[in-house]
């Protein structure tokens, strides 16, 4: 057999073993507060399955998704976080400070990539925000300025309203680091903020009761993962009251509110692909640093302006990627 033959023959054992060698099935766990049937949570994570595809990942074949839904029951985060450790998922994708907070007390070695989080760093998840170290990386939504945008987004659409009710989580830290500046920002454009704190459904009843009692001329909701829970609850109190609001998802401005201010979904959770896909492939979590929104989506709700009996001005409407009829 001439060294051509041999040559051929080589190459074609070659192939025939790397086929015959089984590919590695990767486990990626999602954990989440949210609900499956909840369409912005499907929508997201539709984006986030769409990338991983096209990254090379196929589903019951290279990859394995271990879906944990809390549907809306905080307190089952841990539980969750802690069936996923057992079923040794290769990273964790988490929704929210909870989540992400409950997925690093289960685990300080398997990875974990957050969609959204507030101040990684106040919270303990990263040493700073270009190298986090730790196990935790993702992406921020809780840049202080996006609260000051939001409202004068808010001032720009209701601009005779003095007093703006702030709506927040007081479990959530980040909100402790963001309140003075806001506060003088407020102050700096003559505007007052009255603070309202809410940690379950009844502390919104009493917050609303609160605001329209102090006369708040609109409302700047706070970004949360239980805050984001209860945005339709919060939309029709607001219209109840009729009071405009300014929400950071925009889901809250699908069920009634007046806009929102939210960072570009579709890109986030295709970003949160890539870095799934570069840890599986050898990647640090603490090496990846942890990213702020530089993208941003303006949704405005004519139909909800009508029912308030305001206009919003055309400026706004013009830099709007969307305005519900």
């Amino acid at each position: 057999m001439d060294l051509r033959r041999i040559f051929i023959v080589l190459l074609a054992c070659g192939a025939a073993l790397a086929q015959a060698q089984p590919q590695k099935v990767h486990r990626v766990g999602i954990l989440t507060p949210l609900s499956l049937t909840d369409p912005e949570t499907r929508a997201n994570y539709s984006v986030f399955t769409s990338r991983l595809r096209e990254l090379g990942y196929v589903e019951g074949s290279t990859l394995v998704l271990e879906w944990r839904f809390a549907e809306g029951k905080f307190d089952r985060l841990q539980a969750l976080a802690g069936e996923l450790v057992k079923v040794k998922v290769d990273v964790i994708v988490t929704t929210g400070t909870p989540s992400t907070t409950a997925a690093r007390r289960a685990t300080a070695t398997i990875p974990i990539v957050a969609t959204a989080f507030g101040d990684p760093v106040m919270s303990g998840f990263a040493a700073s925000l270009a190298r986090p170290g730790g196990n935790v990386t993702g992406f921020t939504t809780m840049g202080s300025l996006v609260y000051e945008k939001r409202l004068d987004l808010l001032m720009e659409a209701v601009p005779g309203a003095k007093r703006i009710g702030l709506l927040v989580n007081p479990d959530n830290s980040f909100h402790l680091r963001v309140l003075p500046g806001l506060q003088a920002a407020a102050e700096k454009r003559g505007r007052d903020i009255f603070l309202v704190n809410a940690s379950n459904a009844r502390d919104i009843q009493e917050g609303f009761a609160a605001m329209v009692s102090r006369r708040v001329g609109g409302i700047l909701v706070g970004d949360d993962t239980f805050i984001n829970s209860q945005g339709g609850v919060i939309a029709g109190l607001a219209l109840r009251h009729r009071l405009p609001t300014i929400f950071p998802t925009i889901r809250g401005v699908e069920d009634g509110g007046l806009i929102a201010y939210v960072s570009d979904l579709r890109y986030r959770y295709q970003s949160t692909a890539a870095y799934v896909d570069r840890i599986l492939k050898g990647a640090k979590a603490g090496e990846l640093p942890i990213e702020r929104p530089t993208r941003f989506d303006l949704v405005a709700n004519a139909k909800t302006a009508k029912a308030l009996g305001i206009t919003i001005p055309q400026p706004v409407l013009l830099r709007a990627s969307r305005v519900i009829q």
